[in-house]
């Protein structure tokens, strides 16, 4: 259930997803509000879920993650629990998404180069059971930006 957000609570979103780091005061100070204000408010958002961690922005490159693919999953209807749990599973899948459309499933590899990508998908997600087939799209670039609906 989606939790209802004002302006203040929209402001404190983006500034926290640019840096999640920054400080109490900091971000009060930024948005006009009080530090009693900014905690109470953090702390709703935290307890509404709508906060749902806080974490470092990696560079994979720098990581030793030099080969980023997006893999295309097509499943068999019934098999998505058991199939998502061997997914998440596998080193190197970062993210996976159901979708609706022409494949089942979107699953994010970021390895350490195309050997250990090409063992990724060949050996590990066409071995999971319940998976039908694949196809690898191989990411040259990459664009992050802000959430949709805060800026």
């Amino acid at each position: 259930m989606a939790t209802s957000l004002d302006e203040v609570d929209r402001s404190i979103l983006r500034v926290l997803a640019k840096d999640g780091r920054i400080s109490i005061r900091t971000l009060a100070e930024r948005l006009h509000i009080s530090r009693t204000n900014a905690y109470a408010r953090i702390d709703r958002l935290v307890a509404d879920k709508v906060i749902t961690g806080f974490g470092a922005r990696i560079d994979p490159a720098r990581a030793g993650l030099g080969t980023t693919a997006m893999v295309v999953v097509t499943i068999e209807q019934a098999s998505w629990r058991e199939v998502s749990e061997q997914l998440r599973s596998i080193q190197y899948v970062e993210h996976l998404t159901m979708v609706g459309g022409d494949f089942d499933v979107l699953v994010l590899v970021r390895a350490p180069d195309n050997q250990a990508l090409r063992e990724i998908v060949l050996e590990r997600i066409q071995e999971v059971l319940g998976v039908r087939s694949t196809r690898t799209w191989l990411v040259f670039d990459e664009v992050t930006g802000t959430h949709p609906g805060l800026s």
